[in-house]
């Protein structure tokens, strides 16, 4: 039987990638735990905690816990939000917005720095922050919310398969790929997206103290540029990490250079593969490879 040389290419690509994955997680094993951290020289005893946010957010676990530990931290007077990140999964980016409004309530100065990407989630997040710095070309806004699904009764006709449902509820197979999605399923499932939507208006409408109407007449899920973003009041100056780390320790009254403290995320073996394995997943969803799992998103 001749091997199709495609075939052989991707098996092997894959396999490639899945070795180097499993390489980086042994590397992980071995060289540290969970949650070590490190500082950068600076003046006095007072200091500014660096945490990064970056990529899809599928979970909010780590970020949590890490503000709280910092909320807590009595020598911690300031953190730098550095965000580089599209958005997500609703309640991941609810639950870390929730934790830095914690640690604002605390005493902490709380400063967003804008990276690449700071949109949708990455956005809703920045919103609850004392004040957010963003490059000229940082890409943020887009103020919305996603669900997608994929009908493939067409394509199952074709070949001569049939879904089959078995369910108690009226719309429990709602979403379904083995059928196209009703009238009432769709007036249904507009207003969890306009309910949720609505939530992501109110926190950036409270976070930036901006009108409501303000919010709405821009929360369609359009981007904008750092520079654009300045001009409608969703960021409060242009500038780099640099600068929005001086901006936190001026917040916060550290006179001089603050000292940066920063969590190294070394996690166990098992711990990484879980983290890779979460990542990779909501990765698919927003590819389209699993559209039909219901899955609010702000991306």
């Amino acid at each position: 039987m001749k091997r199709n040389p495609v075939l052989i290419v991707v098996g092997t690509a894959a396999a490639l990638g899945l070795a180097f994955v499993l390489f980086l997680a042994l590397a992980s094993f071995l060289t540290g735990s969970r949650g070590s951290s490190s500082s950068l020289p600076g003046v006095g005893s007072d200091k500014v905690a660096l945490v990064r946010i970056e990529g899809l957010l599928v979970t909010s676990e780590n970020v949590v816990e890490e503000l709280h530990d910092y909320a807590e931290d009595g020598s911690i007077k300031a953190i730098v939000l550095r965000i580089d990140s599209p958005g997500g999964g609703v309640v991941a980016s609810q639950e870390i917005y929730n934790a830095v409004k914690n640690a604002r309530k605390e005493g902490k100065k709380v400063v967003v720095s804008m990276g690449s990407v700071a949109a949708s989630g990455g956005y809703y997040i920045a919103a609850a922050a004392d004040k957010i710095v963003a490059n000229p070309g940082t890409l943020t806004g887009s103020i919305g919310v996603i669900m997608e699904f994929t009908s493939v009764e067409k394509l199952l006709e074709k070949i001569g398969v049939k879904g089959m449902v078995v369910k108690a509820g009226q719309y429990k197979d709602m979403g379904s790929p083995f059928r196209d999605m009703t009238e009432p399923e769709k007036k249904l499932l507009q207003g969890v997206i306009d309910d949720v939507h609505a939530q992501f208006i109110d926190a950036v409408a409270e976070g930036r103290r901006i009108p409501v109407d303000d919010v709405k007449a821009i929360a369609d899920g359009r981007i904008f540029t750092g520079r654009q973003a300045l001009a409608l009041k969703l960021v409060d100056q242009i500038g780099d990490l640099t600068d929005s780390i001086a901006l936190a320790g001026n917040l916060a009254g550290i006179k001089g250079k603050p000292r940066i403290v920063e969590k190294k995320k070394k996690v166990p073996f098992l711990d990484y593969l879980r983290e890779e394995s979460a990542a990779w997943v909501g990765d698919v969803m927003t590819r389209g490879l699993n559209r039909n799992t219901i899955s609010l998103q702000y991306r």
